[in-house]
């Protein structure tokens, strides 16, 4: 893991703890405090951070407010924590 992995991962922490605990942020949100201008080519390292934190037990990845394996999720997404 890079240390640019590393920031991913905790940027969506930091965004999650900003929001109240039933929030979901959208990789695009991370992808965009991270880069502004270059937040497009951040979106699949994001979902990538998003899949490793699901791994370890700290979020959910959701498509209309269900749960999804992120390995298979295609289209857009959300992350919340752990519920």
């Amino acid at each position: 893991m890079t240390a640019s992995d590393r920031q991913l991962e905790a940027k969506i922490r930091e965004l999650l703890d900003a929001r109240s605990r039933d929030s979901t942020i959208c990789p695009s949100d991370v992808a965009r405090a991270m880069s502004e201008n270059e937040w497009r080519e951040l979106m699949e390292p994001v979902r990538r951070a998003a899949r490793r934190l699901v791994d370890a037990g700290e979020v959910e990845i959701t498509q209309k407010g269900s749960v999804v394996d992120p390995s298979t999720a295609k289209g857009p997404i959300r992350i919340r924590w752990k519920r």
